[in-house]
């Protein structure tokens, strides 16, 4: 049988135990840690690299909302909490799941049979690329957003960040463009110069530019200029 590490993160203990109680139904899930706050949670998630959160959001100081962003790879999350006000800002998030405490073991069977399908499909791809339909949690000034890596069709570099364009939307985290490239999908994700990342299933034009480069404009607007190097590889990665 295949197992999953989860790690269980809520500030109030009585909460931690009613998830590990909910989990011995299904002993594929074996609990490796759990944490009261996010800086012990940092610390436990880079320690045992578990496959699944159980994360509470509403916490003193810092929310689960903020652990997420400080992780630079983010397992699978479910976000429980005893505040209903938190539910729709979750839901509009395409969190994986939500559960609100106390937990009724019907809805909580639900959510176990969710995860286990996105683990399946994530175990299905290298485990050092993200797979297009995973969704990552961004976190940028009083905005959060949890997307579907195939809803990026831009990312732009912009000193030590990376500005990535989603929808009608736009967002910062601290990453180089650089890490980003050997997360994505190399298929879809092509890196058109020093600066820029596009999404290669949003383009909408492509036009012939001197010195051999390319122009190349998106669905949304965004014209890009592709460098004389890789335009090279860009038209020898799409011939016959």
């Amino acid at each position: 049988m295949k197992t999953y590490k989860a790690v269980i993160i809520d500030d109030e203990r009585l909460a931690r135990e009613e998830v590990k109680r909910a989990l011995k139904k299904y002993p594929e899930f074996i609990v490796v840690g759990e944490a009261n706050n996010v800086d012990a949670a940092i610390k436990l998630i880079a320690n045992e690299d578990p496959d699944l959160l159980f994360l509470d959001i509403h916490m003193p100081e810092k929310s689960g909302f903020d652990l997420l962003e400080e992780l630079t790879t983010v397992p699978e999350v479910v976000f429980t909490t005893a505040y209903d006000q938190y539910a729709v800002k979750a839901f509009e998030l395409n969190a994986l799941d939500y559960l609100v405490k106390p937990l009724r073991e019907e809805r909580f069977a639900k959510t176990i049979e969710k995860v286990k399908q996105e683990l399946a499909e994530k175990a299905k791809v290298p485990q050092d690329v993200l797979p297009m339909h995973k969704k990552i949690f961004i976190k940028d000034g009083e905005s959060c957003y949890f997307i579907p890596i195939s809803d990026i069709y831009y990312i732009e570099s912009i000193e030590n960040y990376a500005r990535l364009y989603f929808g009608d939307k736009k967002a910062m985290i601290k990453r180089s463009l650089n890490l980003l490239e050997k997360k994505l999908d190399t298929t879809v994700f092509f890196r058109a110069n020093r600066s820029q990342i596009i999404n290669t299933h949003f383009i909408k034009e492509i036009h012939p530019h001197f010195n051999n480069k390319l122009h190349i404009i998106l669905i949304s607007g965004e014209k890009i200029e592709v460098s004389s190097r890789q335009s090279v590889k860009f038209k020898n990665w799409n011939s016959l």
